[in-house]
């Protein structure tokens, strides 16, 4: 950590005097410097060509350090994973931040070389941002907003309207895993468990995916607040058509398992931070899926049902004793400040 004369933010700290030069030259220029953010501008001038995603998301998340990651990595791989949705290359972000009066220096410091790493890992550039205080008590530590831009794969034709009747669909991952790690830290509903938050980047894979069956790829959706049984049903409402489950096909870690039971929660509905959904063409699912079982936080993806012409606009699950329900949408927030 650079050596400050202060070890906790202050009011002033947002004022854009000397206090906010003070503490972003020590804690934020140095530590992402690029060519864009070296000027020091009002904004950013970026070289683009072709298609561009462009997307933004805000995090206030509760705790900001939690089982697997923090309140930073969250806010970066957030971000690129939406533009990933997209079928972009993630290259540049923005960085804002509302700190509140009284965070210590130190789990300042923490957040930014979390972002730093973070932004490494994706060859993504932080090329603008902003940063204001609020009064102790008018916030909880830190809020962060991110805005991305990315370049469109040359390929890609992702999109609603292409979902088809017979489409498999597959998740990447092992589902509910962020949201049980959110919950076993906090106050009150702690319990023994070593389920770490599943937050990962996931432009790589949906690249490779994109890369070798191109526009069978018909649709990216990642699997965040409301989970998976959320995106689909969104999903089906959007497109008009049906959805069905295997239940038995979905991959869900043991302890996540347990930890459902405990908390009567339905893992389909938990939040997810390194999970998408994918509807692919039927004829290149199994294909797509030995694939996407190669890159990295990808080696439990799974087929879990498909796109039919019965049942318009429900998604139905075929349940693991044989039975069917209805997977409706969540009606209100399961766990508020997921992400």
């Amino acid at each position: 950590m650079p050596k400050m004369d202060f070890s906790e933010i202050l009011l002033g700290h947002g004022s854009g005097g000397l206090l906010t030069n003070k503490l972003l030259d020590a804690g934020v220029f140095d530590l992402f410097k690029n060519p864009q953010l070296d000027q020091r501008h009002d904004g950013a001038i970026l070289p683009l060509n072709g298609n561009t995603a462009f997307t933004t998301d805000s995090f206030v998340i509760s705790p900001i350090f939690f089982p697997g990651g923090n309140i930073g990595e969250l806010a970066v791989y957030g971000t690129v994973n939406d533009l990933a949705m997209c079928g972009a290359r993630p290259q540049f972000l923005s960085l804002a931040f509302i700190l509140e009066e009284g965070l210590p220096i130190s789990e300042f410091w923490d957040v930014l070389c979390a972002i730093k790493f973070a932004a490494e890992a994706v060859g993504v550039h932080i090329v603008t941002g902003d940063t204001k205080v609020v009064d102790r008590g008018k916030g909880d530590k830190i809020f962060i907003n991110t805005t991305g831009i990315g370049a469109v794969h040359p390929s890609a034709n992702i999109a609603a309207d292409r979902i088809c009747v017979g489409d498999k669909i597959i998740v990447s991952g092992q589902i509910a895993a962020h949201g049980i790690a959110i919950m076993s830290v906090r106050e009150g509903l702690a319990f023994e468990t070593t389920i770490e938050s599943d937050t990962a980047p996931l432009h790589k894979p949906v690249l490779a995916m994109i890369d070798n069956f191109k526009e069978n790829i018909h649709l990216l959706r990642d699997a965040t607040r409301g989970g998976v049984a959320t995106v689909l049903n969104e999903i089906a409402r959007q497109t008009g058509s049906g959805i069905e489950l295997h239940q038995t096909a979905i991959p869900l870690d043991e302890q996540v398992e347990g930890a459902c039971e405990i908390l009567g929660l339905d893992p389909l509905y938990v939040a997810n931070e390194g999970v998408f959904v994918a509807f692919v063409a039927a004829e290149t699912a199994d294909a797509a899926l030995d694939l996407l079982r190669k890159q990295p936080h990808c080696r439990n993806a799974a087929i879990i049902g498909e796109v039919v012409d019965a049942h318009p606009r429900q998604v139905l699950l075929h349940s693991a004793i044989g039975g069917r329900r209805v997977v409706n949408m969540l009606p209100g927030e399961q766990l508020p400040r997921i992400c």
